[in-house]
């Protein structure tokens, strides 16, 4: 039971570390595709649903912690989600100048 509980917490924060980093992919094409008005602002759909990513972000991390997982591990499993923007940014954009 505890190992199931264990698995689930961790679970949830890979989930949410890969959930973080498509958000953060998001708000990065959605700022690129941003018109400069109010209305160019709220009706840019990648921002949005960038936005609900990091929502759901916070919902998964609040389910880590409640199904028993220490702040310690959970965190360094989180810090995965920089991975994987790198990776997202690298198929999405190529790589970086200078590799």
């Amino acid at each position: 039971m505890i190992l199931a509980t264990l698995l689930a917490s961790v679970g949830c924060i890979l989930v949410a570390a890969f959930q973080g980093a498509i958000g953060q992919f998001l708000h990065k094409t959605g700022a690129d595709a941003f018109e400069g008005t109010l209305m160019g602002y709220v009706l840019n759909l990648r921002l949005l649903i960038g936005a609900v990513c990091f929502v759901a972000v916070v919902v998964l991390c609040v389910a880590g912690f409640e199904y028993g997982g220490r702040i310690g591990v959970l965190y360094a499993i989180y810090s995965t989600t920089f991975i994987w923007a790198a990776l997202i940014s690298w198929f999405a954009f190529g790589p970086p100048y200078g590799v």
